[in-house]
Formats: C-alpha cells, structure tokens, sequence
C-alpha cells in the first residue's frame, strides 16, 4: 500500500462522515421540510470558506447496542467559516445520526470549537436538531451537556452567541439556547420542551401538541424563550446573517459599519405622524423608521411583551440599540415581562459596546393584583439595574409622556442616561396631570359648583406649573428641548460625541441582578 492508498482512504473515510445517517435518513429529513446539517451550514456561510474540525471523532461506548455501530461525526458538524467575509465558528447537529442525540464525544466536540471561538474572539452559531440526550450512554450524555452549558455561561458576555432551532431541542438540550443571546425558530417544525407531550400527559393527565406546547409561536409570543420566529429554514439563516451584520466580533471590539448614502438628517414628516393629544396610541415603529437609516432596524422579541419594542438599527452606518415604550399596547405602560424583554436587550447591547437609545413615553408601571403578586417590583428593578450598570452611550428622546418610576427606570439622567432630550409636548412628572390633579386639588373639585369644569382646569394648571419638559429642563434633567424634526440630527451628535466614552465600576466580582 502506496500514499496514494492512503490518501485514497483519507478520503473515503471523509465521505463516509460527509455522508451522515446514509441516504435513505437524509430523504426523510427532506421529506420533513429540513435541511441536512451540511446544507445548513452550506447556505449559512460565505462559499468556500467553512473548514470542518474533528470529522473522525466516534463515540467509545459499547451498552446497549453502540458496540460496533458507527455515528458518522459524532452526529454533529463542527468548524468555522464566514459570513459576509466575518469569520464565525459553529456546530450543527445531524438528524440523520441517532436522532442528532447528544453523547459524550458530541458535546465534548461542541465544546472544543467553542473554546477556538472565544480564543479566536469569534461569534459562535449552533444549529439544533436534536432528539435530545443519547440515553445509551447514560451520565456520559449529561456530562456531555455540562461541558457545552458551562462554556455558554462563562463566555457570556465574551463572543455573541447565537442557536438556532431547526428541530426537537427537548430536555437538558433547551438550556444551552436559553443562555445563548439569541435563539430563532422555524414554524412547524422545530420545538423546545423541557418534558414532551407524552410525559406530561403521563404525569398530569394534561393532552397537548408538541407544537401547542414548544413550538416556535409559542415561544416567540408566550414564553419568551425564542426571540425571533421564521416560516423556513432558508429565512432562519437569513436572520443568523442579518443578525451577525449588526454585532461586533466580541467584546473588545466595535460593532461594523456600514454603507450609508442618505445625506439629509431632518426629518419633516415626523410630526405629522405622532398624535399631539398623549393619550392617543399610535405605533412607535413610526418614529423608528424616522430617525434611522433607511431599512435598518431589525427587531427582537417581536412578538414578546409588545408594550415595549427593542432591536438592532443604524445611525450613518453604526449600530445602537432601540429601547422603546409602544403606546400602541397597554398605552406603552412597563409589565413583568416588557421588563424582563428591556433588561436583557440593554446587558446584551452593554455587553458589546452597543449604544443605546431610548424612546420614552410612558405612563408608569402597568397596575393590577396580577402583577404586584408576580413580582413587577423585582422584575422592574431590572430595568433600573441594567441601565445603570451600563457603560456605553446611553440616550434619550421623550417624546410624550415620562411618568413616575417608569421615568426614573427608563435611562433618566439620575440613572447614568448621558444625554437626555425631550419633544416640546413632552410632560414629564410624578403622574399624570389628571391623576395629579385629583389628588391636589380634590377638595377644592369637591367644594365647586362646577366640579368638571374646576378638574380640568386644575389639570391644565398642574399641566402648565409640572408637567411640562421646560421644569425638568430647569433642573438639569433634561439636556435639551428639541424639535422632533431635528431628533435624527441631534442623536447623530450626540452618538459621534460619545464615540470615545470611558466611564469605570467600582471593583467587584459581579452584581446580583434582582433575578
């Protein structure tokens, strides 16, 4: 035997691995409306570019019928490539072997190309299409689990981690996304359970779908575990491709730049758009699309705690981050979990040296039995400790209405905000002047003999003496009174001031977030 029967076998061995589960397995994946792992990754990355680690590493188990069976790749793909010409690192299961399930030489190889990630300072994908642990293996498996989830939590904060879910992701499998930045999922056919329908109607009688229980609906709209949904597989990684567009490769970088062309930054139209009386709704999205390059705003969590809407968008070409209150839905009022959506876009953008802008109006924290026994205290302060404990720029622009702790937890000045800006409609105060005026003035409501007419003109007195943006203006708590046409343009400086921002934490371990 020559090397060229070496070199021969070298690649039969490959294709055997590139192969997977057989033919046969790949038609059935097919036949579900999935991709194969390689066609995935094919798709994902720029062509060419993805170079495969550990191809041949096998699983060393022999119960329960593994002894002598292959699994091709350890049914998961591993390596690196680019995207947009930015290079990535990244894994993806393989149905078509075992399930995808995970062993212990499967999670050991998820957890050597995440190490080469981190020491790469590279964002690192996972495709999921698992059936979960590889129950042949028994503890093995779950160690296999560990190893992945501990290098979710420790590079937290480190490189941008993305999962997606293109399959079943059930059991300990759905903790490693849940630590991840960000996780999509494709309607119908993938699910995250922590226990499938047959368990729970075993234990609890309860009879569900897999879709109706874990599906991508169900996640993107009830739970919040996912934070964008797609119909396909092919608009999924489009979504990884847009999504990596606007991050920076880790924390110790910017985030890229890009094109921009538009020259003029005022925007006329914005006040025709944006209803003058504050109790009127009206869809925040409108003044998004005003003030950022055109088509750029990408947002997250959807279809999550509506109340409030964050996402990705650009300014001349550099990305922020949008924290803004929707008067659309519950007249843009803060909840439990608008407040959990908040808090953890900001620490993700902080994390990544994303500034941050905030369009506030806002009428307090959301009332009610519901929420005061769901913790809306603890899950507020959330808010509040995210903001503050952030470094990079921090904007905002109250466009109508900034009430009680809603205005304090919503990057006021008095919480690190660097700059914040007010609409000459603006009315900030301690509550509403309605509110406030029944409160102040009830005696004298109750004593008149025209009680109506006496409310509404201490409202508009109340209104005028507090309530207006030129009083915390005067207290320094507003920076600037602004037109709303000239708000693209006054963020614009402001982001450029701030370009070089440096601002220190007291030393420590780390803070304890009111989880």
């Amino acid at each position: 035997m020559d090397i060229f029967d070496k070199i021969n076998e070298l690649y039969d061995k490959r294709r055997q691995v590139q192969l997977g589960g057989g033919d046969e397995r790949i038609d059935k994946q097919h036949d579900k409306g999935k991709w194969t792992a390689r066609e995935r990754i094919e798709y994902l990355l720029d062509e060419g570019t993805f170079v495969e680690l550990n191809p041949f590493i096998e699983h060393r188990h022999d119960a329960y019928g593994m002894d002598g069976k292959q699994a091709p790749g350890e049914g998961v793909v591993t390596g690196y490539g680019k995207i947009d010409g930015r290079p990535v690192y990244l894994f993806a299961q393989d149905f078509t072997v075992y399930g995808g399930a995970l062993g212990e030489m499967h999670g050991k190889k998820i957890a050597a190309v995440m190490d080469l990630a981190v020491k790469s300072g590279t964002p690192f994908i996972g495709l999921n299409d698992s059936g979960g642990a590889r129950i042949q293996e028994g503890v093995s498996s779950l160690d296999g689990y560990g190893h992945v989830f501990y290098r979710n939590s420790i590079y937290s904060g480190v490189i941008p981690q993305i999962s997606v879910i293109m399959g079943p992701c059930a059991g300990g499998a759905v903790y490693s996304p849940a630590i991840t930045d960000f996780v999509i999922m494709v309607e119908k056919t993938s699910q995250m359970f922590i226990t499938g329908p047959k368990v729970i109607e075993t234990v609890t009688g309860e009879q569900i779908s897999a879709e109706d229980l874990g599906g991508a609906a169900v996640h993107n709209r009830l739970s919040g575990n996912a934070h964008l949904k797609t119909k396909n597989e092919e608009e999924a990684l489009d979504a990884v491709k847009n999504l990596v567009s606007y991050l920076p490769a880790n924390n110790k970088e910017k985030p890229p730049v890009a094109e921009y062309t538009e020259d003029d930054d005022y925007r006329p139209n914005i006040t025709d758009k944006i209803p003058f009386n504050p109790v009127r709704p009206y869809d925040v999205r409108v003044i998004i699309d005003e003030v950022v390059d055109s088509q750029s705003f990408f947002e997250i969590h959807e279809d999550f705690a509506k109340n409030i809407v964050v996402g990705f968008a650009r300014l001349k070409g550099k990305t922020v981050g949008l924290i803004c209150n929707q008067p659309k839905y519950m007249a843009g009022g803060l909840d439990i979990d608008s407040s959990d959506k908040a808090a953890r876009f900001i620490r993700f953008c902080d994390s990544f040296n994303i500034p941050l802008i905030t369009f506030e109006d806002v009428t307090g924290f959301f009332p009610g039995i519901k929420q005061e026994h769901g913790g809306i205290i603890r899950h507020g302060a959330k808010i509040l400790y995210a903001y503050s404990e952030a470094t990079v720029p921090k904007l905002t622009v109250i466009t109508r209405k900034a009430y009680g702790g809603a205005y304090v937890a919503l990057n006021s000045k008095s919480i690190g905000a660097d700059l914040v800006y007010a609409w000459p409609n603006a009315e900030i105060a301690v509550m509403g002047p309605e509110g406030a005026a029944n409160i102040i003035f009830a005696k004298e409501i109750k004593e008149s003999e025209q009680p109506e007419e006496t409310r509404q003109q201490k409202i508009e007195e109340y209104r005028e003496r507090f309530a207006n943006p030129y009083v915390a203006a005067g207290l320094g708590m507003v920076d600037d009174v602004i037109d709303p046409r000239e708000t693209r343009q006054a963020l614009i400086r402001s982001l450029d001031m701030l370009e070089h921002k440096q601002e220190d934490r007291p030393a420590k371990k780390h803070g304890n977030i009111p989880l």
